[in-house]
């Protein structure tokens, strides 16, 4: 009897999705996709924690805002050349229920849109130990049809922009538990549906629990910026070199300080969106930000969700601009070159919530996790 093709599909996009996996999963609980870019032993964590503190610190930006902060922006590349920003962005997130709002990158060889995507795993698996996954996919699940999430195992297993953050908050917080979401290529109006019903959902399975923004629950939207050279396609100010990189860089920063600073708007976005890629065909990028999606869902949804948020660009590097970590015998390594012919751009943004105005700490100091 002939496999029906549907049927084929399916099971094929399954088997390259465990075949790439550098550590599979087991059960329920996710694996590793990436354990070359990333740490995969506790003790390849702690180093490359440590020595992400090293300088010299990526470029400011702006001041990290001292109280109301719920949510960040943080880039999802190999922790040699991004730890600097990850070390940064990630100990200002004190709550131990995160929303992690991730790029699916394969959503066109996969045949995914117009639905976010949950992963059916109870944990992940992380350098330091399985992190549980929320009660609140359950309870998101639950506010949301069919027609917004897909609950897709492999799509999930074939990913790496969740999983890349989720070592570093679960390095510095035991007791974190993560609610990942992947956002597949989309309209704009899509995109701000889908945010405003998932943020609506989050804000009503948190008001259920008595649980408080920041304090509880924090968002963290997953997001490289430019990927400039011959190999991403995209070479608008030449095919490298120093200038081409200044000018890419120039422009990284212009978008981060400009629509996607000061209060989150769909207008704002809309302008931001346009400008990574082509409205009439969401699969045409403009400029290649591993963010077209994940940030205008991100920062939309924690609007919802929280009432109102305001967006402070703190920090900027690039994947060429700084040192690497140098960690030897940790397993850590490369899984693309840097260069000034091909180079990644890594955005640092707080979130606060409302409309900027002076508010207590969220989240008691006790609360806040201890770094090594």
């Amino acid at each position: 009897m002939r496999v029906p093709f549907l049927c084929w599909a399916l099971w094929a996009v399954a088997v390259s999705a465990q075949e790439g996996m550098g550590i599979p999963s087991s059960g329920d609980v996710r694996g590793q996709r990436d354990a070359v870019g990333f740490a995969s032993t506790a003790e390849a964590m702690a180093l490359v924690w440590k020595l992400a503190e090293a300088p010299p610190p990526p470029e400011k930006l702006g001041d990290v805002p001292p109280s109301g902060i719920v949510g960040i922006v943080c880039p999802h590349d190999d922790y040699v050349y991004a730890g600097r920003m990850y070390r940064l962005l990630v100990p200002l997130v004190f709550a131990p229920q995160v929303v992690v709002v991730g790029v699916l990158h394969p959503w066109k060889r996969l045949g995914l849109g117009e639905r976010v995507v949950f992963d059916p795993f109870s944990a992940w698996r992380t350098p330091d130990g399985p992190v549980p996954v929320s009660p609140l996919r359950q309870a998101l699940r639950a506010r949301l049809s069919a027609d917004d999430v897909l609950v897709f195992r492999e799509a999930s297993e074939a990913e790496h922009s969740v999983e890349a953050i989720v070592y570093w908050l679960r390095h510095q917080n035991p007791k974190l538990e993560i609610l990942p979401i992947l956002v597949p290529g989309m309209g704009f109006p899509r995109l701000v549906e889908l945010a405003t019903k998932t943020g609506r959902a989050l804000r009503e399975a948190m008001a259920e629990r008595g649980w408080e923004v920041g304090r509880d629950v924090a968002v963290v939207i997953s997001a490289d910026a430019v990927h400039y050279g011959p190999d991403f396609r995209h070479t608008p100010f030449g095919e490298g070199g120093v200038d081409a990189y200044l000018k890419a860089c120039a422009r990284d920063k212009e978008l981060l300080l400009g629509p996607l600073s000061g209060p989150v708007t769909k207008e704002k976005l809309w302008q931001a969106f346009t400008t990574w890629v082509d409205p009439t065909d969401v699969g045409t990028y403009r400029v290649p930000w591993c963010g077209g999606f994940s940030i205008p869902f991100g920062y939309l949804l924690l609007s919802e969700a929280f009432g109102g948020a305001v967006a402070h660009p703190v920090a900027y590097a690039t994947s060429v601009g700084w040192p690497e970590l140098w960690a030897p015998g940790s397993g850590l390594g490369r899984t693309a070159p840097a260069n000034l012919y091909h180079f990644v751009g890594y955005p640092g943004v707080v979130l606060t919530r409302g409309e900027g105005k002076p508010q207590k700490l969220i989240g008691p100091p006790e609360r806040a996790p201890k770094t090594p």
